[in-house]
């Protein structure tokens, strides 16, 4: 399909973006048509291409309640990114965040629960090594090496009216990453930030997505990876389907990240 991806416009001046007042982000949107190619059925991978698609039962049947994932979560994201990386430990970080597109009342009515609608990757380089040197369990050896890795789960039906499309590694280059300020804000208040990147346009690129992804399906992601010989980081961004109906049940997912280690 060809669809519009949402790029950001290359500046003088360092960007900022928001995780709710979205009001205030200086990044000037480049909108591309873009095909966008469903890799249902093909065998992508997490080193090469960056992506891949997994079985989440799990996802719908534990979501946060206070803000906070269940301790059950964790220690099942944990076991379910150990089987598939193949790491000798995986730490979950943070909370889950769960988003919703436009067309649903909960969108915006959560801490950072509007789709991103721009390509970006989540952490830089610089943010991911000092992230993999706090959440590093202590009495281990030196890691040999570290990864960060987004676990998307859908909770809603099929056809996604706004899926997530995702950005072939092998075909981004590290000039095509620009450095921004991710600001988390609430009721008006900035209250920390990191390094992110947001994504230039190139004609190299080449996007996929996963068509009609059903609850108890996930799409794993690598958004840093110190090794040098696979994929580092996937650029992501959330599309409007040209082909989802206007009664298609408005996107509900919800997203965890965690490190991986090696020893």
């Amino acid at each position: 399909m060809i669809s519009e991806i949402s790029y950001a416009v290359r500046t003088a001046s360092r960007m900022l973006y928001h995780a709710n007042d979205t009001s205030r982000d200086t990044v000037t949107i480049d909108s591309r048509a873009m095909p966008i190619h469903d890799a249902r059925g093909s065998k992508t991978s997490l080193d090469f291409e960056g992506f891949q698609i997994i079985s989440d039962v799990m996802a719908t049947q534990i979501l946060p309640t206070d803000g906070q994932t269940s301790d059950s979560r964790q220690n099942e994201l944990a076991s379910l990114l150990t089987q598939v990386t193949g790491a000798d430990l995986v730490i979950p970080t943070g909370r889950g965040i769960q988003r919703f597109s436009e067309r649903s009342p909960l969108c915006g009515t959560l801490d950072n629960s509007r789709p991103a609608r721009f390509a970006h990757v989540d952490v830089s380089g610089r943010t991911a090594e000092t992230f993999s040197r706090r959440f590093a369990p202590g009495g281990q050896p030196r890691p040999s090496r570290s990864a960060h890795y987004n676990i998307w789960s859908i909770l809603t039906p099929p056809p996604q009216d706004v899926p997530l499309a995702l950005c072939d590694a092998r075909t981004v280059s590290p000039d095509d990453l620009l450095p921004a300020d991710a600001i988390f804000d609430r009721n008006g208040e900035d209250l920390w930030s990191f390094e992110g990147l947001v994504l230039a346009h190139s004609p190299r690129h080449r996007w996929c997505w996963f068509s009609n992804m059903s609850p108890g399906e996930a799409l794993v992601f690598k958004t840093y990876d110190s090794a040098p010989d696979v994929a580092r980081c996937v650029p992501h961004v959330a599309f409007d389907n040209p082909d989802a109906k206007h009664h298609a049940v408005p996107r509900a997912s919800i997203e965890h990240r965690a490190i991986a280690y090696w020893f």
